[in-house]
């Protein structure tokens, strides 16, 4: 007998939490699958393929993530304007000092679909570079 897939229903569905992720001291690499984790919800019994179950996350202290010396120098970020010879290269280094909130969100996006159900994800994942952020009411419990 083939057993079916757990689809759950309407009345089911839990509701998703706020979860708070201190990047201070982290890798890159390690801390981008845990947040993945989180967002599709596969830290949850009920987690479901394509269903979205997961949860809200917030990171803090992203420009205190550790690489070294090496990665910061050697790691490229890419993108192309649309432009002819309109391609753009900038190292880890320059975008830390830029856009700090960017790198974990590239490197997370990175690890869930590409399709409509990965962008609705990414958009429950909020960045913040310090330590400060504004989903206080939200009450976000910390995940160690």
């Amino acid at each position: 007998m083939v057993q079916k897939t757990y689809y759950p229903k309407g009345s089911e569905m839990p509701a998703s939490e706020w979860l708070l992720v201190d990047a201070s001291g982290q890798s890159l690499g390690r801390l981008a699958t845990q947040i993945a984790a989180y967002l599709m919800g596969k830290h949850k019994p009920t987690f479901t393929p394509g269903v979205d179950l997961g949860d809200h996350v917030v990171v803090i202290n992203v420009e205190k993530l550790s690489f070294t010396q090496k990665r910061l120098e050697d790691k490229m970020y890419h993108h192309h304007t649309g432009y002819p010879g309109g391609i753009k290269s900038a190292t880890l280094q320059q975008m830390l000092e830029k856009h700090p909130e960017r790198v974990i969100e590239r490197a997370v996006w990175g690890m869930l679909p590409h399709n409509k159900y990965g962008r609705s994800l990414l958009k429950k994942l909020r960045v913040y570079a310090g330590a400060e952020h504004q989903h206080e009411a939200q009450s976000p419990k910390p995940v160690a």
